[in-house]
């Protein structure tokens, strides 16, 4: 993909076999965000393309990309509203997504070892609750791949360490894990494709462009 001043990432072929876990990592500014929207079917891509199952883009298959693909979180496009409530958040989920259950959140959070107050707000969350919140949120909806990007952001390295560990629980349930972080994890389980991106400008990384452009933002998670 490239921006106005030149590439966001480029040379990228990568194979992630269902079940599996991609770990694309790299500094700040190395384009991992991006990259994962791009997976996700959220980016329009300058060249190359993106497969998902029998779905692919370009071509005909964004929408089945996206309806496969749930994101987590991505920083700077799809994050947890601070200012709401655990309780209201999972309200405003089910609202813009019908799959989505009080129920269905409530498993998910059990599979992540999460425990949270309805009344608490968001802003007031650790950072590692935040990240389990926003995937047992995503995963509620039962997705084949799940994106969760910046792991660890903001954790210690023992609850960076108790982050991975959650995502190999998403993928035990057979749900494909796309994630990011600045570094890998230390111990890498059997599965896990790991893929490092160099840095790279920020001044590079795209935002919202006009309809059609090759850096064009989905509106939509």
């Amino acid at each position: 993909m490239r921006g106005p001043r030149g590439p966001v990432f480029e040379n990228v072929d990568v194979d992630v076999p269902a079940g599996g876990l991609l770990v694309a990592h790299g500094p700040a500014g190395s384009g991992r965000t991006v990259l994962l929207l791009a997976l996700a079917g959220r980016m329009r891509l300058t060249t190359g393309a993106v497969r998902v199952g029998r779905a692919t883009v370009p071509g005909r298959g964004a929408h089945r990309i996206r309806q496969l693909v749930g994101i987590a979180r991505a920083d700077s496009a799809v994050e947890l509203e601070r200012r709401l409530r655990v309780a209201e958040s999972i309200a405003e989920r089910r609202w813009t997504d019908r799959a989505v259950t009080v129920r269905g959140v409530v498993t998910a959070a059990h599979l992540l070892g999460v425990r949270l107050r309805g009344s608490t707000l968001v802003e007031d969350l650790t950072p590692l609750d935040a990240l389990l919140f926003a995937t047992a949120l995503a995963l509620a909806a039962r997705p084949a791949v799940l994106v969760v990007d910046n792991v660890g952001r903001g954790c210690p390295d023992l609850q960076r360490e108790r982050a991975w560990q959650a995502l190999q629980a998403v993928r035990a349930t057979g749900c494909t894990v796309l994630a990011s972080a600045t570094q890998p994890p230390p111990d890498p389980a059997p599965g896990t494709v790991l893929l490092e991106l160099p840095r790279r400008s920020a001044a590079r990384l795209p935002g919202p462009g006009p309809a059609g452009s090759a850096c064009d933002l989905v509106a939509h998670p």
